[in-house]
């Protein structure tokens, strides 16, 4: 799936998976060495994320029902938790660094 910034016609990520299952959620990105900075993770649902064993940093877009961006956190360092966003229904991972200000909460977004 490819993940874009509607709003501001920006792509984010041309290779989003999608993880929609319990086992797929519990998985997430443990036991990535990496992100490419063309990847993603979509989580669905979901309104909380941790950085437990992980490796490297992420950016993260708490994404509402309609892919409207409520809350973006950049570069997430690994052992981290989240705050709940209770607006959020699911989450984008990107590489960390890879937002660099592209996605700011009101945009919204697609992914297809």
């Amino acid at each position: 799936m490819i993940a874009r910034n509607r709003t501001k016609g920006r792509p984010l990520a041309s290779r989003v998976e999608r993880a929609d299952t319990a086992a797929s959620r519990s998985r997430g990105l443990l036991g990535k060495e990496r992100m490419q900075a063309e990847e993603g993770l979509w989580i669905v649902p979901c309104p909380m994320i941790h950085t437990f064993f992980m490796r490297f940093p992420i950016d993260v877009v708490f994404l509402d029902r309609r892919l409207k961006a409520v809350r973006v956190i950049e570069n997430l360092k690994p052992w981290r938790v989240s705050p709940w966003v209770f607006a959020a229904h699911s989450v984008l991972e990107l590489a960390g660094g890879a937002l660099k200000g592209s996605v700011e909460p009101g945009d919204t977004l697609e992914i297809e």
